[in-house]
């Protein structure tokens, strides 16, 4: 969590994109604006790809397709990973995946996934565009898993873009994260949600407190 420059309203970090979170910031920080960190927004694309990848192979193994169950599961794992990650023989897993499913669903799907987590490192008027482009191609993909993700991904699309206008690099958001975590369980006990509001204003408010200093 951190302040606007104005100092009038606050960022809420959260990686959850649920919709219960809203009716809760509302009620008790009717100032705050949710901004979900990176990490959490690629991770919505990387849970629609392990569903399809399940999916495909438990369809080639029902059909009694072995050779396509093992191509499936020679690349499952794989497409979970950036292409700046994978090792070894996981380098040939993204050009394996054009011959692994015809109608190419997984591979359409990893494409997708890496347009996502391209866009939010571009500038605000850029990514803006871009997403709305992406939503648009991930509806009308005829993927069950990444419609459902486009569509929460259109719910969420001003909370996505306050990340992206925001400038903080994904490690600074999981920081003001762990750091309201941390504050809930030191609240542990309090009996009004206002004292623990007011625990995380004073911990992660950006509030330049100063102890007064002994008198010689």
């Amino acid at each position: 969590m951190t302040r606007r420059s104005g100092g009038a309203s606050i960022w809420i970090v959260t990686g959850d994109g649920a919709r219960r979170i809203d009716s809760c910031v509302h009620e008790w920080c009717p100032n705050a604006e949710r901004v979900p960190d990176g990490f959490h927004i690629v991770s919505w694309m990387a849970d629609a790809l392990g569903k399809i990848s399940r999916r495909l192979w438990n369809q080639a193994r029902g059909n009694g397709d072995d050779e396509a169950a093992r191509r499936m599961r020679g690349v499952r794992y794989a497409v979970l990973k950036n292409p700046d990650r994978l090792a070894g023989r996981q380098d040939e897993s993204p050009t394996a995946l054009r011959n692994t499913d015809p109608r190419g669903r997984l591979y359409r799907a990893r494409q997708l996934k890496e347009l996502l987590r391209g866009l939010l490192g571009h500038p605000i008027g850029q990514a803006e565009d871009e997403l709305k482009h992406w939503v648009f191609r991930a509806s009308r993909s005829r993927i069950p898993e990444i419609v459902e993700s486009a569509r929460k991904i259109r719910r969420r699309r001003p909370d996505i873009l306050r990340t992206i206008g925001s400038g903080y690099p994904n490690a600074r958001l999981e920081a003001f994260n762990n750091r309201i975590k941390v504050t809930i369980r030191m609240a542990y006990g309090f009996q009004r949600v206002t004292n623990l509001i007011s625990l995380i204003m004073l911990r992660c408010g950006g509030l330049d407190i100063r102890l007064p200093e002994p008198v010689s």
